[in-house]
């Protein structure tokens, strides 16, 4: 039985002597955006060692053919040929699953048998908690050879020809290590992400999807709400033929996949409904004193949150000035 050991998140990686990354065969289930912009990184970037050779595994042949064909990929599989499946994986250095969460197990029970004792398998979803549950009940004592991780980079285009090697520059990655995880694996992992210009953080699951049902999920949800809200409207057309800014920036996310979206609020539910339910009484909080006509305390909270979003802006800000390339990315997001 694999040996289990005890994580100390905080100084996981709080060394900052980091290893170079280098690696001769990446398997990508997933040639989007994501995985996309991971194999433009390593495969453009100069310092990197080895091979470097990716392959892709799609849900369709013409993902992985317009991949080929714009040269983020060296060869692709399809995810029902054994033969060709096999191939890919063999003497993969690394397996990364870019797919909806939901997909995770089916993935995970598909390549299984063609993994290698030597390959790790890590992801780039938006949770956590259920993706670990699926990697074990697939992978077994092998759960040593899965790194839980999420990259927190993305746009409102999807799909490769939206793939940019600068995407996670300055960008943050979260890796939920293991107990059963080897320390040079994760470090791996971190190694190959720090390699694509990110900032590599660690939490456990359980933390991850707080935090990010606060952040993202929760905001993802409130922005596809309000547009459902005015679809439902009589003058629906009218409301859409007077929105500017404000509706622009609020609903800029409901452009997102609403497949994934879907799989990421199930997969997600009781942070999720915590989430919901505390922005609700904040809401209610809000009607009353509307309500009431009280117009201190609707000031109070609207002033309190101003000052905790400019500071967040400024914190930004000053990471996109360290970064002209990230800047760019974000500007060619909006």
């Amino acid at each position: 039985m694999q040996s289990m050991r005890l994580i100390d998140y905080e100084a996981l990686f709080s060394v900052t002597d980091v290893a170079a990354f280098s690696f001769d065969k990446l398997v990508i289930f997933g040639v989007g955006l994501i995985g996309g912009s991971l194999a433009r990184a390593l495969r453009e970037r100069g310092d990197i060692g080895g091979a470097r050779r990716v392959i892709g595994v799609g849900r369709s042949a013409a993902s992985t053919a317009r991949a080929m064909e714009l040269g983020v990929i060296d060869g692709s599989a399809a995810l029902t040929d054994d033969a060709a499946l096999r191939d890919a994986l063999d003497g993969a250095d690394v397996v990364l699953l870019a797919a909806p969460v939901a997909q995770t197990q089916p993935l995970l029970e598909r390549i299984a048998p063609f993994l290698g004792p030597k390959t790790i398998i890590t992801d780039a979803g938006s949770t956590k908690s259920d993706v670990v549950a699926a990697a074990r009940a697939v992978l077994g004592e092998r759960i040593c050879q899965f790194v839980p991780g999420h990259p927190i980079a993305g746009r409102e285009s999807s799909g490769v020809d939206a793939a940019l090697p600068d995407l996670y520059v300055n960008r943050n990655v979260v890796l939920c290590a293991l107990p059963e995880n080897a320390g040079d694996d994760v470090e791996r992992i971190a190694a190959m992400w720090r390699a694509t210009g990110a900032s590599v953080h660690a939490m456990p699951p359980e933390q991850h999807d707080r935090v990010f049902a606060s952040v993202s999920h929760l905001p993802h949800v409130l922005s596809f709400a309000l547009v459902e809200q005015i679809l439902n409207s009589s003058d629906a057309e009218l409301k859409f033929s007077f929105a500017a800014g404000g509706f622009r920036d609020f609903t800029r996310i409901a452009a997102s996949s609403p497949e994934m979206w879907r799989d990421v609020c199930v997969a997600n539910r009781a942070a999720l409904l915590s989430e919901i339910d505390d922005y609700t009484a904040v809401l209610a909080h809000l009607r009353s004193a509307i309500d009431a006509g009280d117009g201190a305390t609707l000031e109070a909270v609207f002033a309190r949150s101003r000052t905790a979003r400019s500071a967040w802006q400024e914190r930004a800000a000053s990471a996109r000035q360290a970064s002209p390339a990230r800047s760019a990315n974000d500007e060619a997001s909006k």
